[in-house]
């Protein structure tokens, strides 16, 4: 993957291209004014490097479909357990979203100053020096990316075979075996195009958006059935969370379990930063980076609370804590019925998008610091007619 030479090209269109090409090439490009100009085009773009193909759509797509992933189908369990009211509950998911807003406003100031790739490392770089951003880079290459991508595939993996297995166990191995060809097919997709990757990053996050509104509106169904019976409330609303309260089992308000809460909170919000890894192919990202952050992060906010209130307003409090690592299906089981398949196959939907939105953008951070010297060199190598950083997807899905 060697870079191509850049070629020095002037005059009309109409006129000979002295390039040191072959004879033939030069005949050919004399051909038509039209042929001429695309093969003016061609070569004024020539350099070998990542494009700016990202739009103001994309960005959106690339926060919303990172932030979105499992989080918000596992951890609604101990934000409630933790916070230990249902309301309580809901000022913890709104508060976990503005944190992270804000923490994003301040990383679009950082991505409209330095517009390069690399997120986190590239500020740390510029702001503290080689040796932090060194740390930074190679436990985020170590431990964090490796193993974000790998828990989100393999729940990916988890919940795209429960469909196939619903009265039985999962065979042996299947997850893993999934997780892995997941992994693979996104690399390889990913190594393709820029622009195919982006489509499925686009087209999955529509996906679990439109999810997550089936959820809502599930929930308020519910509600609103409930409402309506003849004798009043159901029974199973006047047990709901709202209605029923907290089961402290004999012990007093725990504060300290708060700061549980809300870390679990923020652990359904992670990958807010991810656009920033990804700058430099951001068309005009001084305009799109802020304005994929301030539609982003508010959308997921009233996404995650609306999607919380359809939960406790479907279950009790014994059972948001008794199906605590699947509280999505045992909504589902109630208010789905004969379809309660869905909720396995939204989960892996939203899960297979956040892993392309992760593979994306590691392989960003990784190329980054290659380019800087701090991983060897090949890793900052491009395909020279794809344009994507091969080896740094190349070394991802293998660390």
């Amino acid at each position: 993957m060697k870079q191509r030479k850049n070629y020095n090209i002037s005059g009309d269109p109409q006129v000979a291209i002295k390039s040191g090409n072959s004879s033939k090439e030069e005949n050919e490009s004399q051909k038509s004014p039209a042929v001429m100009e695309k093969f003016i085009e061609a070569r004024e773009t020539d350099t070998v490097e990542l494009k700016r193909s990202l739009t103001l759509i994309n960005g959106i797509a690339i926060i919303v479909g990172s932030i979105i992933g499992s989080g918000i189908f596992l951890t609604p369990a101990g934000v409630y357990e933790n916070a230990q009211s249902t309301w309580g509950a809901i000022v913890v998911w709104a508060l976990a979203g503005v944190f992270s807003l804000i923490g994003a406003i301040c990383f679009a100031e950082l991505g409209t100053c330095i517009t390069r790739s690399g997120g986190d490392y590239a500020y740390i770089l510029e702001a503290f020096g080689e040796f932090p951003a060194f740390l930074t880079l190679w436990v985020t290459i170590i431990i964090i990316r490796p193993v974000t991508a790998a828990v989100v595939a393999l729940t990916f993996a988890e919940y795209a075979i429960r469909p196939f297995f619903l009265d039985a166990a999962t065979p042996q191995h299947a997850p893993q075996l999934l997780a892995t060809i997941c992994l693979c097919l996104l690399t390889a997709i990913n190594c393709s195009s820029v622009k195919l990757a982006m489509k499925i990053q686009d087209l999955f996050t529509a996906g679990k958006l439109i999810a997550l509104v089936t959820i809502i509106l599930a929930g308020f169904v519910y509600l609103f059935l409930g409402l309506a019976e003849v004798d009043g409330p159901s029974q199973t609303l006047e047990r709901n969370s709202f209605a029923a309260p907290f089961d402290f089992k004999g012990e007093d308000f725990n504060y300290p379990k708060l700061s549980l809460s809300v870390y679990n909170g923020l652990f359904a919000y992670a990958g807010w930063n991810y656009l920033n890894f990804v700058t430099a192919e951001l068309i005009d990202p001084y305009r799109n980076l802020p304005r994929a952050i301030w539609i982003g992060l508010p959308l997921v906010t009233i996404i995650y609370v609306m999607a919380n209130i359809a939960y406790f307003i479907v279950l009790s409090p014994a059972e948001m804590i008794l199906y605590s690592n699947s509280v999505a299906v045992a909504f589902g089981s109630k208010t789905f019925g004969s379809v309660q398949w869905l909720i396995p196959v939204f989960v892996a939907l939203s899960t297979f998008g956040g892993v392309n939105g992760t593979l994306f953008s590691s392989a960003r951070l990784f190329f980054a610091g290659a380019e800087d010297g701090q991983l060897p060199k090949v890793l900052s190598f491009i395909h020279v007619r794809n344009f994507t950083p091969v080896p740094a997807l190349l070394f991802q899905v293998i660390s």
